[in-house]
This record gives structure tokens, C-alpha cells and sequence, in this order.
């Protein structure tokens, strides 16, 4: 299995989503620069958290207009798995790959704190390990990720299984108080429609060694190596 670890100047996530990915494939993912327009052969193609252009104008819109970004949505549109977080979930929006928005956090403040999360379906590439209705703890670090969309678009995300996870309190509950930023439905990530594309708020590369506080991130990874290479 190979992947890309695409990296943008501004972003300061790009190294921890390649120590995740190596720790799974056994070698370093490929770093391409943002303004490349080629992508190498890849199995998985990972859009980092960070903050991509220091986030002028927009969170992920100049990141989402950069050229590798054509060939990003062009390999993803042949079925080539795409994994956003956070400020990769917001480019994934502004590229058009996922429906939706990530407007400023409710409370209007930067937020940086561990949440949990349900996992909503375990059918995915991107899930399939952990079990359906697992609560895990991932961290969260950012400003914009309250997210929101029109009601059609969220009836068609709902009836359609399109929502990966869920801000919740430790139980599972899905309260108002265990949602960090305002999101619709308490929604932390979206699959796009054929379920190759994700984008998701939450850090799981945060949280994937033992050496880096807990490891429910880690299954993230092992599920992803395990799915490319069957």
C-alpha cells in the first residue's frame, strides 16, 4: 500500500498524518507539495489538518484551489480513497469532493480539547475498525468546524449513511452539550457518495500511539492498511 500526504504552506499537520501512515505501512508516505500537478501512484491520499494559507479569506479555500487539488478530485472520482481532516475536511468542502460547510465554532472561540466521538457505521474503509456505535476519544483543534448545510443536503447525508461520526458524551448520548463547535446533527464527519472520500473535524493521527496519550485513532489506520491491501 502506498500514499500521499499532500502538503500546503501553512499546514501543521502534514508530518503527524505521515508518523500515523508509516506506522501502518511499514515506510513514509509520499509528501507532494501543493503545487505539484501530478500525483504519484497511490493507494490513499491523505488532505492534513493544519492551517493551509494561515486560512485567509476562508478555512481550505485557497488550499482548494491549489493545482495538486485537480488532480486530488480527479483521482478520487476513479475510487482512490481520500481521507480530510480538519483543515482537510474544510478543503474537501471548498474542492466540491464533500457537500457542505465548516463555518467559525458556535461559541466563536478556537477550540482545543479531547472529545468523543460515536462511530456511526463500521461498513467503510475508513471505519472498519471499530465496532458500529463505539465511542472513542479523539482530540479536536480548531476554529471553523461547526458544520452545516442545507436541509435536503442533510436529509440525503442521514437517509443515505453518510455520516461516519458524532459528537457525543461518553455514553453516546448525542447531546447539545457534547458538541464542541455547533455542528448540524452534532455531525463530525461525511462520507461523500460512493464512501471513498472522508472528512472529518476530529484528529485520529493525534491519538494513535500509546507515547501520544491513547490509541483510538490507531484504528483508523489499521482498518485503512487492512482495506487496500485485501
Amino acid at each position: 500500500m502506498s500514499a500521499a500526504v499532500i502538503v500546503f504552506p501553512g499546514s501543521n499537520c502534514d508530518r503527524d498524518i505521515a508518523v500515523a501512515l508509516k506506522a501502518v505501512l511499514g515506510h513514509a508516505p509520499q509528501m507532494v507539495w501543493h503545487g505539484d500537478s501530478a500525483l504519484p501512484k497511490v493507494d490513499l491520499i491523505a488532505v492534513p489538518g493544519g492551517f493551509s494559507y494561515g486560512d485567509y479569506l476562508r478555512s481550505g479555500a485557497m488550499a482548494a484551489n491549489s493545482p495538486i487539488m485537480r488532480e486530488v478530485v480527479a483521482h478520487a472520482g476513479r475510487g482512490v480513497p481520500v481521507l480530510g481532516i480538519c483543515n482537510g475536511f474544510q478543503v474537501l468542502t471548498e474542492c466540491g469532493l464533500l457537500p457542505g460547510v465548516l463555518m467559525r465554532n458556535a461559541s466563536l472561540k478556537f477550540i482545543c480539547r479531547d472529545v468523543n466521538l460515536r462511530v456511526e457505521r463500521n461498513d467503510t474503509i475508513f471505519t472498519r475498525g471499530y465496532e458500529a456505535g463505539e465511542v472513542i476519544r479523539v482530540p479536536v483543534a480548531h476554529h471553523d468546524g461547526n458544520y452545516f448545510t442545507d436541509p435536503d443536503t442533510h436529509q440525503t447525508l442521514e437517509d443515505n449513511g453518510r455520516v461516519a461520526f458524532r459528537y457525543c458524551g461518553p455514553d453516546g448520548a448525542i447531546t447539545d452539550a457534547a458538541n464542541p463547535n455547533g455542528s448540524l446533527a452534532n455531525i463530525a464527519g461525511i462520507l461523500n457518495e460512493t464512501g471513498n472520500v472522508l472528512g472529518m473535524m476530529p484528529h485520529p493521527e493525534r491519538l494513535a500511539d500509546p507515547l501520544l496519550g491513547g490509541t483510538d485513532g490507531a484504528p483508523m489506520f489499521t482498518g485503512l492498511a487492512e482495506a487496500i491491501a485485501a
